[in-house]
């Protein structure tokens, strides 16, 4: 699964720099699928292609917030999610609309991180 930021989010920042795959952006920032992964395009459902570069509209305006779809729980990186483990009010979580694997997420960890 995914991990979320619940709205309890003071809006501090720790989180940010700690996602291997830059997954967590601050409230209102556009977010790019490139940010942190060596994708280029992205195939999303229905088959549209879109650039890796592409700002992509913000999950939240208010506080910061991870994309499910580039949120690997840091499997592959670390044993246990960072954003979680430097909250300093624990609203990091996991997230139940995204259940997923540990074949799921280190499948998604090397989709994300591909070698050229």
């Amino acid at each position: 699964m995914a991990i979320m930021i619940t709205d309890e989010c003071i809006n501090c920042g720790a989180c940010e720099p700690e996602c291997p795959n830059t997954a967590i952006y601050e409230g209102g920032a556009a977010w790019r699928w490139a940010d942190g992964t060596s994708l280029k395009d992205v195939q999303q459902d229905g088959g549209k292609v879109v650039s890796g570069v592409a700002p992509q509209t913000p999950v939240s305006d208010e506080y910061y917030y991870i994309v499910s779809d580039k949120c690997t729980e840091c499997v592959g990186f670390h044993e246990e999610p960072q954003c979680a483990a430097v909250c300093p009010v624990d609203c990091c979580v996991d997230d139940p609309d995204y259940r997923e694997s540990q074949d799921k997420l280190l499948s998604k960890k090397q989709w994300l991180h591909q070698e050229a």
